[in-house]
């Protein structure tokens, strides 16, 4: 398993439980973003900077994403494309997508983006809280712990 995060957005303490897990479980972990993200050095950890220019992120990591890989995204189209690779889509408030739910997340997504466009202000999320962090860790230690097999770093290609 190879976890791939759409770092632009994510939160930077939904990182740092990504950084811990990737230490404490031989877990692969790329940043991918169209800026350059903090890490910390790592064998485990890779920062991947792309392009400037919309969904260019979000394309890279369907790219590389394989089946039982795990992405970490609040961006639903985004999901819904991994998950038809057949791999694992978790978002930063720890709620799993899956192909039985994608559809939904995708409706209401659309639904939204038509009141917005429409003028209505629908607001954002509300923070990031100590239960959704909770929840994210939860949901990720089940994942890694199911599907997960501990690697050399270097056994995965990057391309």
């Amino acid at each position: 398993m190879h976890v791939w995060v759409d770092a632009d957005a994510c939160p930077v303490v939904i990182r740092d439980i990504l950084f811990r897990a990737a230490g404490r479980r031989q877990l692969p972990v790329t940043l991918v973003a169209n800026q350059p993200i903090p890490a910390p050095r790592s064998p485990w950890i890779q920062s991947l900077q792309v392009a400037s220019g919309f969904d260019v992120a979000d394309q890279e990591i369907v790219r590389r994403a394989r089946a039982g890989d795990l992405v970490i995204t609040a961006d639903i189209p985004l999901a819904a494309e991994v998950l038809q690779k057949k791999a694992f889509v978790l978002s930063p408030r720890g709620e799993r997508y899956t192909e039985q739910s994608i559809g939904a997340k995708l409706n209401m997504r659309d639904f939204m983006e038509t009141l917005r466009a429409s003028g209505v202000q629908t607001g954002g999320p509300p923070p990031l809280g100590t239960s959704e962090r909770k929840a994210f860790a939860d949901e990720l230690d089940r994942l890694v712990t199911r599907h997960h097999t501990p690697e050399q770093p270097d056994e995965r290609e990057q391309s």
